[in-house]
């Protein structure tokens, strides 16, 4: 009876071990998401991804050219979602395989008819950016033209567009960014000051 008891209590702790054990691997089990539809079409876009990624600790990213995917590993979903706000930031878009982390791309863009807007924070690392970004945009309706090239900081559409639907193609070809506010329009020259008066004789 004794031998039993024993053996009953042991397979008992055995049993309890094993779920703290488990537990305990959940907890330290990796968080993983995957941005899809990404546009990657070269390896200085790589290159940029991996950039971003690397200024955040504990990120591990996995960028495919081929399938438009970013994969992000790291310990919690709360540095996933940081790393993927700074791909945003950082001119890139994708959809989110996981519901908690969101990919939330502020553009500043209303809906409101435009015949001009300055667009800036793109990822154009080279013509094929530029060639897949063009042909989304100018896919808009009313919109005209896009002046983006390779590496530009700022491009501009014209046309009689909605902002708003310009950044909706954008995202869907894989883009992020925001309106560029205008410039400040150049201060007025200071008037001359008077003549002074001639001294009187």
């Amino acid at each position: 009876m004794e031998d039993f008891a024993m053996h009953a209590f042991k397979l008992f702790a055995l049993v309890i071990l094993l779920g703290c054990a488990g537990a305990l691997g959940a907890a330290g089990a990796d968080q993983t998401v995957t941005l899809s539809g990404v546009h990657i079409c070269c390896g200085s876009c790589v290159d940029g991804i991996n950039e971003t990624v690397a200024k955040v600790p504990g990120v591990k990213a996995t960028a495919s050219q081929d399938a438009g995917t970013i994969v992000l590993t790291a310990a919690d979903k709360a540095t996933l979602q940081k790393t993927v706000d700074a791909l945003v930031a950082a001119g890139f878009y994708g959809k989110s395989s996981d519901a908690d982390i969101k990919v939330n791309a502020p553009s500043g863009a209303t809906g409101d008819k435009a015949q001009a807007m300055q667009v800036t924070g793109v990822h154009l690392c080279c013509d094929e950016c530029v060639t897949r970004l063009d042909a989304a945009v100018t896919k808009v309706a009313g919109v005209k033209s896009c002046d983006a090239s390779a590496n530009a900081a700022v491009f501009t559409v014209k046309g009689d567009f909605k902002p708003a639907d310009v950044f909706v193609a954008m995202n869907g070809a894989g883009f992020s960014g925001k309106v560029s506010p205008p410039a400040p329009p150049a201060p007025s020259p200071a008037p001359a000051p008077a003549p002074s008066p001639a001294p009187s004789k």
